[in-house]
């Protein structure tokens, strides 16, 4: 006959559980209604990201200034005037070179759709003039006929550019008063919080701003990388503007998915303008071998070893982050990862019992050596008083100055032994 259930055991078990269950409804809950509230206030939420992400780049040289007792506000002036001289020489070095062979690339584009049309004319294609001259027909009634739906796009497109050029100008600011005042904002925090909270708040932040630093500084090492991989690639394929590719390369890796696509089309576009298709083909198989290393190997290598995230938790993030919000979640999923790591590890340094304090070296020094048992007067050595602070064996008073082991005061006779 088998065993039955224990009531006791089954309501306890069952009550547990529901318990448990009922907290992670309301941590979700908690959850969705934090983010609610961040998607319902995302045209401020979106600037102060990135007026962080650059905080996170320029802090350095500031911090360096205010060391060497410069003003908070001329040290932030300076340093913002600089990051703003050096983004403008970026663009200027990458669209300078291509303005100035832009009538040789018009010219080399041009003799390129010849060359493309006359390998479509040849087997297996077999494509006439009067069939490509139809195909191109077609394609502008298509085009005409969605003038409407291109010009909403592009209304949306000229929306998109302007609202992002507001949030620039805007992060930018709040650049400027994060490198001025941002040491301040902990210990204003601090006073602003009540009982443990003034020192739980401050330090998981300090800890979270550390963890985004890492993160941005890992993303600039793989997207350097990238470019001088890529750069090696053209400048041995004989790629004329080999290096402000490569510039866009680098720059463009801060932004996730889109920066990527973005740079190889441009690079393998100028490549079969230039080089023919045959070097544009291995221009886009450098590219793919480049981007899926990448992926799959020195970004979640770097950002693992800097941030204290396991490889495969930071791909499965950047995963889960674009399939839910596209390039912004691929661009925040993993300092949002690495900040959730940061809040767990607190928690349980939090909730862990921390270990007595050990004794220190001069208390054990002191006491008496573990023994069979405590020293009594019939057990102490001849001449010697209990508690005179002797070294046991010794028969030494400390400071006397007699030699160890003499068992004698300077003046006395030495004691007799006692008789058995």
């Amino acid at each position: 006959m088998g065993t039955g259930l224990n009531p006791r055991k089954t309501r306890g078990a069952l009550r547990t559980w529901s318990g448990v269950s009922m907290q992670l409804l309301l941590v979700l809950l908690s959850t969705w209604v934090t983010l609610w509230l961040v998607g319902k206030a995302w045209s401020v939420v979106w600037p102060v990201v990135i007026a962080l992400l650059l905080t996170t780049l320029t802090w350095p040289p500031a911090r360096f200034l205010r060391k060497h007792k410069w003003p908070p506000a001329l040290a932030a002036t300076v340093v913002t005037l600089l990051f703003l001289v050096v983004a403008i020489g970026t663009i200027v070095g990458i669209a300078a070179p291509v303005g100035a062979k832009s009538g040789e690339l018009a010219d080399q584009v041009v003799a390129g759709i010849a060359e493309l049309r006359d390998w479509a004319a040849g087997p297996p294609f077999n494509i006439t003039d009067d069939q490509a001259n139809q195909y191109i027909n077609t394609g502008v009634d298509k085009l005409q006929a969605s003038v409407g739906s291109i010009a909403t796009a592009t209304l949306s497109g000229v929306g998109s550019v302007f609202n992002g050029l507001v949030n620039t100008i805007l992060a930018l600011f709040l650049m400027f008063f994060f490198l001025k005042d941002g040491p301040r904002f902990l210990p204003w925090l601090s006073r602003q919080l009540p009982g443990r909270l003034a020192t739980d708040v401050p330090e998981v932040a300090s800890r979270s701003w550390n963890a985004l630093g890492s993160f941005v500084r890992s993303q600039a090492l793989v997207g350097l990388l990238d470019a001088v991989l890529i750069g090696i690639g053209l400048a041995v394929l004989g790629v004329d503007l080999a290096l402000p590719l490569a510039v866009l390369t680098f720059v463009t890796a801060f932004v996730p998915i889109v920066g990527a696509l973005f740079a190889g089309f441009v690079a393998v576009v100028i490549t079969f303008v230039t080089n023919g298709w045959t070097d544009a083909l291995i221009v886009l198989i450098i590219i793919i071998v480049v981007q899926q290393l990448e992926g799959n190997v020195f970004q979640p290598m770097v950002q693992s070893r800097g941030l204290g995230l396991h490889a495969g938790v930071v791909l499965l993030a950047v995963t889960l982050g674009s399939s839910l919000y596209g390039i912004v979640g691929a661009l925040l999923a993993v300092p949002v990862a690495a900040m959730i790591a940061v809040l767990w590890i607190y928690l349980r340094e939090q909730l862990t019992d921390t270990p007595p304090p050990a004794q220190p070296a001069s208390d054990s020094a002191s006491e008496p050596s573990p023994g069979p048992g405590p020293a009594t007067a019939s057990d102490a050595a001849p001449g010697t008083v209990l508690g005179s602070g002797t070294t046991p064996g010794s028969g030494t008073t400390p400071g006397s100055g007699t030699t160890p082991g003499s068992g004698t005061t300077p003046g006395e006779m030495p004691a007799q032994p006692t008789q058995a």
